[in-house]
């Protein structure tokens, strides 16, 4: 019986950080520019959770029981929580899925998006595959409220060979 009650806690653990992440969270696939690769640019996936630095103590408790991520106070006194990485972010959406609401668009997206980037190198990946990744980034850019200008389909077409 002790085995079950400690599988019902973590059910309700990852419930309250799904929702949580629902609320006060974001999920990001992001195209870097980066100086030290052959392509001048990477993939990024991200899960981040923000709270109000005077109340960020459900932060370090989410990072506690998912055993990952950083925590930074930014300037404007707010907390972040980020994580990053494809076969993190796989894996703890893989866990949350069940329980994500409002942002399960966007979290379907970026699972399917971080298997794939975790799978294999850039190098490798087809154009069927880039094509999928780029309509991965655009759905959870659609579905994402963002302050800034995100980048265009036909920028990110560009970055990802997929222009005629």
């Amino acid at each position: 019986m002790g085995s079950r009650s400690k599988t019902k806690k973590n059910k309700l653990n990852y419930a309250y950080i799904a929702g949580f992440l629902d609320g006060d969270g974001s999920l990001m696939l992001q195209i870097k520019k980066r100086s030290d690769s052959k392509k001048g640019w990477r993939f990024m996936s991200t899960i981040c959770f923000y709270q109000d630095s005077r109340h960020d103590k459900p932060l370090s408790w989410i990072k506690k029981i998912l055993g990952i991520g950083y925590l930074s106070k930014r300037n404007d006194g707010m907390t972040e929580l980020r994580i990053n990485g494809y076969r993190q972010i796989h894996d703890i959406l893989k866990i949350l899925l069940p329980f994500i609401q409002f942002k399960r668009v966007q979290a379907e997206a970026l699972l399917k998006a971080s298997a794939l980037l975790a799978k294999k190198s850039l190098v490798g990946f087809s154009l069927e595959e880039r094509q999928k990744l780029l309509n991965w980034i655009l759905i959870i850019q659609s579905n994402n409220y963002a302050s800034r200008t995100k980048t265009t389909k036909e920028i990110l077409e560009k970055v990802l060979d997929l222009t005629p």
